[in-house]
């Protein structure tokens, strides 16, 4: 009896210790839902890096995709900052998306702003950005999105985050050599080198590249649209350290 108690108990204690599983457990919406197969969350979640409790700053959030994800990982004591340009509030299905995140995520918080222009949290555990670091190289009038200045930015970030604190940038292979800019303009996509290069000028260490969105097949000049690659792009995944 008593092994057979001993036994149940571990079993418990095994179950509590297991991983959530922040991908697969319901309450997500099917549109979110349909775009796992190419976005790889699990495995990206993974290699982040972040750990529960963090207090993680989502940049360019979209609709909520990640940062519904991300508030799962850190749980209930952790929080979720998502930053989001104002042009993006003016579509009011977005908007609705973001009210019914919320509703499902406590921890999350939305700010509103271009990320240059934007209230930055402190003591942050980590800075996410999936397919949107090409994004502070960009600039619209038509869209009200503001010229950025990457090195300010960058340098902000720096002081927002805790000595350990991990930056993680997922994005499209540009380009070698193409200006940022120009490059941001025509296809929203970068050129990888610049994105260390950044980094380091930030005072960021690389802290190793995950190859898990990498594919053959993608042409660096297409934009990132184009029907025939939505979602089929080839992708870098680089994780920076603060010292």
């Amino acid at each position: 009896m008593k092994q057979v108690l001993g036994l149940a108990l571990m079993a418990v204690a095994l179950v509590a210790a297991a991983p959530v599983d922040v991908v697969g457990a319901p309450g997500r919406p099917e549109a979110m839902v349909a775009l796992d197969a190419g976005r790889k969350p699990a495995e990206v979640l993974a290699h982040s890096l972040i750990r529960p409790g963090a207090r993680v700053m989502d940049v360019m959030a979209g609709q909520g995709y990640y940062t519904e994800l991300l508030a799962r990982h850190v749980g209930p004591k952790g929080k979720v900052f998502a930053v989001e340009p104002v042009n993006y509030m003016e579509d009011p299905k977005t908007v609705a998306a973001w009210d019914a995140v919320k509703q499902r995520n406590r921890n999350v918080e939305l700010i509103i702003g271009a990320p240059g222009e934007a209230a930055m949290p402190d003591k942050l555990d980590a800075a996410f950005y999936h397919l949107t670091y090409h994004d502070l190289y960009w600039q619209s009038e038509k869209y009200k999105y503001p010229r950025t200045d990457v090195d300010a930015y960058n340098a902000r970030l720096f002081a927002a985050l805790k000595p350990g604190g991990v930056v993680l940038i997922i994005d499209h292979y540009g380009v070698p050599g193409m200006e940022s800019r120009a490059q941001a303009d025509k296809t929203h996509r970068i050129d990888a080198d610049v994105v260390k290069a950044d980094m380091a000028r930030a005072g960021f260490r690389y802290a190793g590249s995950v190859p898990i969105l990498e594919m053959t097949g993608d042409d660096p000049t297409k934009l990132v649209f184009d029907p025939s690659l939505r979602g089929k792009t080839n992708r870098f995944y680089y994780r920076f350290v603060k010292p």
